[in-house]
């Protein structure tokens, strides 16, 4: 297996019939996706969602592919369409409060496969921070139970699971699966 690639769980949820990208961007291992010429998406425009009403969140096909980059451990990518989505609904918003945690999140899992794990416990920390500051269950997303699984996280000082997005119209189910790592 390629460094940063990863088997595909038959149960982790797919929302979209996107394509995901050629390879997942890890920093200092894969080469960067807009800058380098064998990017995956190298000349290719920033991503740019278009916000959406909230409770039509199903209905975004780039909100769901964001959380499918996510689900599918494509961290930095699900990370540019989260910020995208966090600059377009404005920072001290519900909604832009609700996207810098899922930077967070995507950032944390990053630095985590990375080994930086302060970075990881303190990005960990601040998603927590903002996903307790919102609903329990926001944009098909069951909050509570994510900041549950952030809690444990931080408590095991750095877990080895991956907690997996699942959405649904009412409040859902989380699906946490065990990490699978490359070779090294």
């Amino acid at each position: 297996m390629a460094k940063g690639d990863r088997p595909a769980l038959a149960e982790w949820p797919r929302y979209t019939n996107r394509n995901l990208p050629a390879y997942r961007f890890l920093p200092g291992q894969t080469p960067h996706p807009r800058r380098h010429p064998q990017g995956h998406s190298f000349a290719q425009p920033e991503p740019q969602p278009r916000p959406f009403e909230l409770e039509r969140w199903m209905a975004s096909e780039d909100y769901l592919y964001g959380i499918d980059l996510y689900n599918w451990t494509y961290w930095w990518e699900a990370h540019e369409v989260f910020e995208a989505f966090w600059h377009a609904y404005g920072r001290r918003t519900p909604a832009g409060n609700f996207f810098q945690a899922l930077i967070q999140c995507a950032a944390a899992n990053l630095k985590h496969e990375l080994g930086d794990e302060q970075a990881t416990r303190n990005l960990v920390s601040r998603a927590l921070a903002r996903l307790r500051q919102g609903p329990d269950h926001y944009m098909g997303l069951d909050t509570a139970a994510v900041a549950e699984e952030l809690t444990h996280w931080l408590n095991q000082r750095g877990a080895g699971a991956h907690i997996v997005f699942t959405l649904s119209e009412e409040r859902g189910r989380l699906v946490i699966v065990e990490k699978v790592r490359g070779e090294d």
